[in-house]
């Protein structure tokens, strides 16, 4: 651990995951597609590819893409988040650690996907998003793939003013060795525009 807490737990004391995912039932229940972000990652990836969902929370990205079958691994920092995903998913691999010292959860080095959704770079731990972004890097294949989705402003956050800046994440991205490849507003692949609320980031290892 970094011996920080994140603005995550901050926010809900690490007790949100049941209702985080009772949030997201009655999305699905209303009609509403809850599956953008797997959609988007799957474009990316061949069949059966290696995904580390980082920040998973309670699983609902990782465990769609497993349905449609890649091999996932989630990691969270949020204990009450992973119970919900390890009931609903016991055969997936769900780790408990800090994104800030994923190297201490032995992971392999040949995933093909890295997925930060749902404001996991905004809600880290200040001061950590550089290290954060080393350590998704380090997992990654040659030409393996950094898909992250965050909110810019208030309006795309829980949290009264955004707390990392675009340029900000590219130039940890680049320091981490890795390359802006597509930029969208939305998981739809909305086109981005300067100054919109929300960024989907696709940054690649390079292959040599």
């Amino acid at each position: 651990m970094t011996g920080q807490r994140d603005r995550w737990a901050e926010l809900t004391g690490g007790q949100a995951g049941e209702a985080y995912a009772q949030r997201f039932a009655r999305l699905a229940e209303s009609g509403q597609d809850i599956h953008g972000e797997a959609a988007f990652c799957t474009a990316l990836l061949k069949p059966a590819a290696r995904v580390l969902d980082a920040g998973c929370g309670t699983g609902r990205i990782a465990i769609r893409l497993a349905e449609l079958g890649h091999r996932c691994t989630g990691v969270d920092v949020d204990s009450s988040m992973l119970a919900v995903a390890r009931r609903e998913a016991p055969t997936l691999e769900w780790l408990l650690g800090d994104l800030a010292r994923l190297d201490s959860l032995g992971l392999d080095t040949d995933f093909d996907l890295a997925l930060a959704a749902g404001n996991v770079i905004p809600l880290l731990a200040p001061a950590t998003g550089a290290a954060v972004v080393r350590q998704l890097a380090a997992v990654l294949r040659p030409g393996g793939l950094l898909v992250t989705g965050m909110g810019l402003d208030a309006a795309h956050l829980p949290l009264p003013e955004p707390t990392v800046t675009l340029t900000e994440f590219d130039q940890w991205c680049t320091e981490a060795g890795l390359s802006l490849r597509q930029r969208y507003a939305t998981w739809n692949g909305d086109p981005y525009d300067q100054g919109c609320g929300y960024a989907v980031s696709v940054h690649s290892r390079p292959t040599t």
